[in-house]
């Protein structure tokens, strides 16, 4: 895998993909937008749908964003959706189901943190223009109105999809500011599309990076398993890591840069760690395919313990004795502070506390006993 961003996509491909995205769900956007139409309100696709569409990826997760307010949007789906649900009604938004499409319907907001509130307030906005400026980066708020499908862009989204760039509507200290778990989501869009961060970007989310103190912990793990489970996620970790981020949300991980790898193999335990989370990856399909959190987070946790249990040792000798019980303990309570689930933070740190029993075992070395004993250790 490599860390490199993706080349960059022509302007004709996009529009190519958008027009076959857009004739595919046209059976919801078309019938959606004809009943908010005749009822006097607009309504918009936006957001990640625009931007999956340009750039080839299909889903059936539909976000729309409305002039309508929520009860206005609760009543038009009524007789046209197979079910409604409206959990998040406070925040404006109505979710449906309509045969394979998930819809969810937004009214035009603003929002933004109190400088020192871990929840955002929300306000009703009155335009499409104004929705779009709240959002987080360009390639996100793109938007193509229904049932006309004109498309509107008015922060230079496609460019910068195409050129595969975040950058954000307006000044990132600005938006940073109003929501600073969007630092997170840089990272995260990084690692899930191969995107290139801007340096403007890339330079707020240093000078601001201890704003990550005031979001929720349930919010920034939600953001950290989005980033390890997707396809790049060495893009995502070394921008936390690289802006100062990950010294707030996962102190661990920048914290092995110090030490050096006793193997020679790697530059440090760092660089080691990064390369083990990919190796991990690759074997992926033996677990029965798809991102697998729990092995990806042991690989990228598996060496947490090597700084405090280092010795230096005559020689030039560099030790790490018991760094796997140090390792796990360490992985434990890093997990309780995220608030995962008590099972996903054992099978966490069972994989990690064991994680030298392997030795021998790619030569050869190990008996049926061994694998047995393994097996019975280590649970599914």
């Amino acid at each position: 895998m490599s860390e490199a961003p993706l080349p960059p996509l022509t302007i004709v491909e996009i529009q190519r993909r958008v027009g076959a995205e857009l004739d595919r769900i046209g059976s919801v956007i078309d019938e959606l937008g004809a009943r908010f139409a005749e009822a006097g309100e607009e309504l918009a696709l936006v957001g990640g749908p625009v931007r999956d569409a340009m750039i080839g990826r299909l889903q059936n997760d539909l976000d729309f964003t409305t002039s309508a307010r929520p009860d206005t949007t609760e009543r038009l789906l009524a007789g046209w959706a197979d079910a409604v649900w409206d959990m998040g009604r406070a925040f404006g938004t109505i979710g449906c189901r309509k045969g394979p499409w998930q819809v969810e319907i937004t009214t035009y907001r603003s929002e933004s943190y109190d400088p020192t509130s871990r929840k955002p307030d929300v306000d009703f906005g009155d335009s499409l223009a104004g929705d779009l400026g709240r959002r987080d980066f360009t390639v996100n708020a793109m938007a193509v109105r229904v049932p006309s499908r004109d498309f509107v862009d008015l922060y230079g989204g496609i460019v910068d999809l195409a050129e595969r760039v975040l950058r954000t509507p307006g000044t990132p200290e600005d938006s940073f500011s109003d929501d600073p778990l969007r630092m997170m989501r840089a990272a995260r869009f990084a690692a899930q599309l191969g995107f290139s961060v801007a340096p403007d970007v890339v330079a707020a989310m240093t000078a601001m990076a201890g704003r990550i103190e005031i979001i929720s912990a349930e919010r920034v793990r939600d953001e950290l398993v989005k980033l390890i489970c997707a396809p790049h996620p060495r893009l995502g970790l070394k921008l936390l890591v690289d802006t100062g981020l990950a010294a707030y949300v996962l102190p661990e991980l920048p914290a092995l840069a110090l030490e050096r790898d006793e193997h020679h193999r790697h530059k440090d335990v760092y660089e080691h760690t990064l390369t083990v989370l990919e190796q991990s990856i690759d074997l992926e399909h033996r677990l029965g395919g798809g991102p697998d959190f729990v092995s990806r987070f042991a690989a990228l946790m598996h060496d947490v313990g090597k700084p405090k249990t280092r010795r230096f040792e005559s020689g030039g000798i560099v030790t790490f004795h018991h760094h796997d019980v140090v390792g796990a303990k360490l992985t434990r309570k890093r997990m309780q502070a995220l608030r995962f689930a008590n099972a996903d933070i054992d099978a966490v740190a069972t994989l990690v506390e064991l994680h030298l029993r392997f030795h021998g075992y790619g030569s050869g070395e190990w008996t049926d006993s061994a694998v047995r004993r393994y097996v019975r250790d280590a649970g599914d």
